[in-house]
């Protein structure tokens, strides 16, 4: 059935008020499992900031992991947006509304300001639009600029939806067992040049990927 722009909208106002509990309560049913969080647990610990990336297909776990780190979160500006933003500022998320593709150089300019100001940092580098498991500069640019280390995250699910999605937006199923493998902290020095940052990238998106399949591995 295809949905009228009405009752998109209605679904999104039910969204904005309903999915942030109905997230946290599904999230509080799995079985996780965390590899290699040492360093990115000393941090939070120490309320020192750094940016922690994952893929979009995974936010769900992701971002409720850092929820208590004085975490920000860089958000689409889009109508779907707004009920992610809802649900990340009930979980005391600082938003900044932004991306690559929509007011990506003020979104950027808002990161390293939060960084700066102590923040931690949660982001989707493939987002919001992929393609799928491709980084896009943000997450590094905003660990350079910063001077904050950079964390990446695989996220794998044993029983979950997957959704016909660019993303392949995964659901956990509830009770599942979850797996979260964590990259030890990538450095970025602020005096790379623009091609040597470029390299960066690359090999932080092939990391990514790589912990991606580990975590799958594991569940």
């Amino acid at each position: 059935m295809k949905l009228t722009e009405k009752q998109r909208n209605v679904l999104r106002y039910i969204g904005t008020r309903c999915a942030s509990a109905g997230v946290r309560g599904l999230i509080k049913t799995l079985r996780v499992k965390i590899i290699n969080a040492g360093e990115f647990n000393k941090y939070a610990a120490e309320n020192r900031n750094f940016v922690y990336a994952f893929w979009h297909g995974s936010m769900l776990l992701g971002w409720y992991l850092n929820r208590k780190n004085n975490a920000s979160a860089l958000v689409s500006q889009s109508k779907d947006g707004d009920v992610l933003a809802a649900i990340l500022e009930k979980w005391n998320y600082n938003v900044v509304r932004g991306s690559s593709s929509t007011g990506g150089s003020e979104a950027l300019t808002g990161m390293i300001f939060l960084l700066r100001e102590g923040f931690t940092l949660s982001i989707t580098p493939d987002g919001p639009r992929g393609p799928i498991y491709k980084m896009k500069a943000g997450a590094v640019i905003a660990a350079k600029k910063s001077g904050t280390p950079l964390f990446l995250a695989g996220i794998g699910m044993k029983n979950k939806v997957v959704l016909k999605s660019w993303d392949q937006f995964e659901i956990p199923v509830p009770f599942s067992k979850a797996v979260v493998v964590f990259s030890d902290p990538v450095f970025i020095d602020d005096n790379l040049s623009y091609e040597e940052t470029d390299k960066i990238i690359i090999e932080c998106e092939e990391k990514l990927n790589m912990l991606q399949k580990e975590a799958l591995k594991f569940c």
